[in-house]
Formats: C-alpha cells, sequence, structure tokens
C-alpha cells in the first residue's frame, strides 16, 4: 500500500471529526501574542475564523489523531468492525499542520480526538505529546480542546488539564443502558470517574495558598460532554434529566446534543434513519432554558406526553401555551422569574425591562427597542398602550406560530 499524504490523512481525520460536536472554545483565560513572545491568541469570547463543510462558521482546526480504533462501539463510524478508510497522523504531522493552519490564518485553535489505538494511556500520550510540543516548542498561545479518554491514567489526564484550555469526556448515549447495549468496552461509571477527576483538579487549580500563590493552571475553559440523540430510544426528558444530573454534578460547561447519523453495516439494533435535525435544536433550546431560565425538566417536558418536545414549536412556548392561565403578565409589576418565562424575552430583554421600569412605566414600543420579540410576546404581555385582550384566549393561539403545513411530494 502506497504511504498516504498529509493532505489525504486531514481529509479523512477531519471529515471523521463531524461527527463530535463538543468543540466551542469560550470560556477559556485570555492569553495573546501581542507581546512578541508567542504564536496564537485566544480571546475569552473565542473566535469563529474557519468554516466546517457543513458552512458553519468555526474558529479550530477539528482533526481526529487517528479513526483506527480497538473498540466497536455499534453507533461509531470508526469502531474496529467498520469498513471504512483509515489513517493517522503523527504527533509531529499534528503539530505542523496546526501551526502552518494559523499561519495561514485559518484558525486559531485545535480541537482534537482520537480512536483509541493500542491502549487507551498510549492513545492519550500521543495527544498529550502534542500539547506539550505546540505549548513548550512552539510556543503556541491559541486555543486548544482534548477529547480525554477515561480509561486513560490519571497522571495523563492531569498534564493534559495543564495544557489544554478545555477538556470533553463524551457519555456517548443518554443512559447507563445503552452505553452497556451499544459500547460493551465503555464502563459508564469509568466515564463520570473521570468527569469527577477533572472537575475536583479544576477546583484545586482555583484555590490560592495561603501566601496567596495560585497552583498550575488546569483546563480553565472547564469540561463539556456529549450525547447522542436517537440512537436508542430515551426520550427528551431522559435526556435532559441526564444533562441536569450532569451539570449539577460535574460542572460541566455545556452538554452538546449529536443527532444519530445512520452510518454503513450498522447494528440491526439501531435506527435506520435519522432523527429529524430540529430535535437537537429543541434540546439545545430547552437545555438553555434549565440554565439560565429558571425551568425544571418536568416543565419543560411535561407538555407531551411521551416526554418528548414539540418539533414544531420551542419550548419556552409551548409552556406558556400549557399555562395560559398565568397569562397575561404587566411587563411593568412582574418579577424576574415571571419576566423570564414570557416567550420572546431573553435574559438580556428582562435585564433592560427592570433596569428601566425603575425610572418610568414601559410602553409596548419600548419592549421593541430592547430587543424582545413581539410577535411571539405579544399575547402574554400588558405594557402602557398593550393588552391582547381576546388574543390570548383563542383557539387557534398554536396554529399562530406553528409553521404552515406543507404538501408532500407524491414522488
Amino acid at each position: 500500500m502506497s504511504k498516504m499524504s498529509v493532505q489525504d490523512k486531514l481529509a479523512i481525520l477531519s471529515d471523521a471529526a463531524k461527527y463530535d460536536a463538543s468543540c466551542a472554545s469560550s470560556g477559556s483565560s485570555k492569553r495573546d501574542s501581542r507581546d512578541g513572545k508567542g504564536l496564537g491568541s485566544n480571546t475569552g469570547a473565542g473566535i469563529c475564523h474557519a468554516y466546517a463543510p457543513d458552512g458553519r462558521c468555526i474558529s479550530l482546526l477539528k482533526i481526529l489523531m487517528t479513526n483506527f480504533c480497538i473498540y466497536d462501539c455499534a453507533y461509531c463510524i470508526n469502531r474496529v468492525s467498520s469498513n471504512v478508510p483509515r489513517a493517522r497522523f503523527t504527533p509531529d504531522e499534528v503539530v505542523k499542520l496546526t501551526v502552518e493552519f494559523y499561519r495561514r490564518n485559518y484558525i486559531e485553535g485545535l480541537f482534537l480526538s482520537s480512536g483509541i489505538i493500542r491502549s487507551p494511556d498510549a492513545t492519550m500520550s500521543d495527544m498529550v505529546q502534542i500539547a506539550r510540543k505546540l505549548r513548550e516548542e512552539e510556543n503556541f498561545r491559541g486555543y486548544i480542546h482534548l477529547k480525554t479518554i477515561p480509561d486513560a491514567a490519571p497522571e495523563l489526564i492531569a498534564e493534559a488539564g495543564r495544557l489544554a484550555d478545555r477538556l470533553s469526556i463524551n457519555v456517548e448515549l443518554p443512559t447507563d443502558a445503552s452505553v452497556r447495549q451499544h459500547a460493551p468496552e465503555k464502563k459508564p461509571e469509568q466515564i463520570r470517574k473521570a468527569m469527577a477527576d477533572v472537575r475536583l483538579r479544576g477546583e484545586a487549580a482555583k484555590d490560592r495558598s495561603h501566601t496567596g500563590k495560585r497552583p498550575p493552571r488546569f483546563a480553565p475553559a472547564g469540561q463539556s460532554t456529549q450525547v447522542i440523540v436517537g440512537a436508542d430510544g430515551s426520550s427528551d426528558a431522559v435526556i435532559l434529566g441526564q444533562s441536569t444530573r450532569l451539570y449539577g454534578s460535574y460542572g460541566l460547561r455545556r452538554v452538546y446534543y449529536s443527532a444519530f447519523s445512520p452510518i454503513p453495516d450498522a447494528s440491526a439494533r439501531l435506527p435506520l434513519v435519522s432523527p429529524p435535525l430540529v430535535r437537537e435544536h429543541r434540546l439545545y433550546q430547552a437545555d438553555w432554558l434549565l440554565r439560565f431560565y429558571g425551568f425544571g425538566v418536568e416543565e419543560i417536558t411535561s407538555a407531551a406526553p411521551d416526554g418528548n418536545l414539540d418539533l414544531e414549536i420551542d419550548p419556552k412556548l409551548a409552556w406558556a401555551l400549557a399555562h395560559r392561565g398565568l397569562f397575561p403578565l404587566d411587563v411593568n409589576r412582574a418579577s424576574r422569574e415571571e419576566l423570564l418565562r414570557v416567550p420572546g424575552f431573553g435574559v438580556r430583554t428582562v435585564n433592560r425591562i427592570l433596569s428601566t421600569r425603575r425610572q418610568r412605566a414601559l410602553r409596548y414600543e419600548d419592549l421593541q427597542r430592547m430587543g424582545a420579540l413581539l410577535k411571539k410576546a405579544r399575547p402574554f404581555i400588558t405594557a402602557v398602550g398593550w393588552t391582547p385582550g381576546a388574543l390570548a384566549d383563542t383557539a387557534d393561539l398554536r396554529a399562530r406560530f406553528a409553521p404552515p403545513p406543507q404538501q408532500l411530494s407524491l414522488f
């Protein structure tokens, strides 16, 4: 077999990395090279200068170190029994690619994941070597996100956290039973143990000594995880319940939701079609409500008897329609908690409302200038110069927000 070029490897391993969604670059500490002593920059807000093949704007060189894998996870296209082209980067090749891509202004960071080759320790050691060379030999100060291997030795994970901005460990599927069924080599309890270890190391890195000295940094952008949606029969209520536990127990920055993609030669236990992508979108919206709007999982998912989110309208609007008796709310009197539940009101809009109404009464026109989506909000609020009247009680209120029916093709 002829030797594969770096370009050929890049084509295979960048495409293989598209199934991993957990690569946002927000939340890290700020570093830059404007002093002329380093290479690359990393702002706390993240950078979006590169583009994925599907058009999404990203900031990272997102690749696998290799798509070889000794595991046989049924849902993974890179499993050992999969018949796909294989490739493998050397650590030096990844370092060179990252530096060259940065110098061409393609990227400002690296997201690195990998299949398991030889053993978890051997694979994690190579990934740490890449990060070490970037930081210590190339003096690279850009963003680095490493996908951590749960079974790797704790000292390897500790060094990975010292070098990287963010670590992530995928829980893979929503329930332990599904992981054991579809990924028998992986142990859910070991995944959680590794996540707990990352959290403890991250918290320890924030504690100052009695002299005020800070300990060495450890993954300042925290950790994230990814859940595959639609590969098993888990409802949205089960998925969001798992996410809530993960946020609470391990201090995750983000849970990413990735719609299952059917793969060639898949197990008969897996679905033949992928779930609608809008389901993934609704889960992200619900996740936001759980983290920033004071909703509970039961509130968000109780609208449907099967525990799944409404695919036609967003979860906050679905909740408001199911609780019309609580509306309309007077924007000049309602509490912050109540205003956060109004469809079309975001956190910033609510903060502006609370700040402005201390000075004067708010009119309907003021809300639009504050960023409110009044098309959604107006049936649920009152303000000076506005009352929804019978609009809030109309039988077809949901139909006003749901997308119009479409004629399906007969061919």
